[in-house]
């Protein structure tokens, strides 16, 4: 059985699973050893260094979230800088709510959902690892996926921006359904609701 064969059968069995808690959480290095609440208060009173260690801390995260919901590369770059633009220019509007990484994917979400509108011309049937290589993310490397990413990618573009976010934010950066409900200002619900339909039209795909 070939990797991508392997890969199609366990997205078939997961698909078959309603889940109740974050299923493939996604450790974060940098979250165990850097203290997110202390940056937002070192931006707060305006410390550079600080901003600087949570935009490194966040590029990735959302480069690769923006990428997967938009498939518009030559995008991604903007709307990161104009997220992190948010966090350096009103950092109160963190107001403990949430985690800080539901907030800033929230700002994430509503800029992206906005280019998305604009861009009626807009392709989703691009391999998004291909598309990685012309955003410039150095913790990203298309060269070393798997045949299995790439055909992961592919499903993925079949879905619409909001189930793709969704699939994104639970499977990718083990987020809750009540934090997704959060970023995407829905109720939860919603979120479920996105997540079945994009599960069932995974489930088709992984079928042919």
């Amino acid at each position: 059985m070939t990797q991508l064969e392997m890969t199609k059968k366990m997205t078939q069995a997961a698909l078959r699973l309603v889940p109740t808690r974050n299923l493939l959480q996604i450790p974060d290095k940098s979250d165990s050893v850097v203290d997110e609440y202390a940056l937002l208060q070192g931006i707060i009173e305006r410390d550079t260094s600080a901003f600087e260690a949570f935009y490194k801390l966040y590029y990735s995260r959302l480069s690769c979230f923006i990428l997967r919901m938009a498939y518009q590369p030559e995008s991604v770059e903007e709307l990161i800088q104009e997220t992190l633009l948010v966090v350096w220019e009103k950092p109160e509007g963190f107001n403990h709510s949430c985690i800080i990484s539901t907030w800033v994917f929230g700002i994430a979400y509503n800029k992206t959902l906005k280019l998305i509108s604009k861009k009626a011309n807009r392709s989703n049937d691009v391999n998004v690892d291909d598309l990685m290589e012309t955003i410039g993310d150095p913790a990203a490397d298309p060269a070393q996926y798997l045949e299995s990413k790439d055909w992961l990618s592919s499903a993925l573009a079949i879905l619409t921006p909001d189930q793709r976010a969704v699939i994104e934010l639970t499977f990718y950066h083990g987020l809750t359904y009540q934090d997704i409900a959060i970023i995407l200002n829905c109720p939860e619900n919603t979120v479920k609701t996105r997540m079945f339909h994009a599960r069932k039209k995974l489930q088709v795909f992984a079928e042919n």
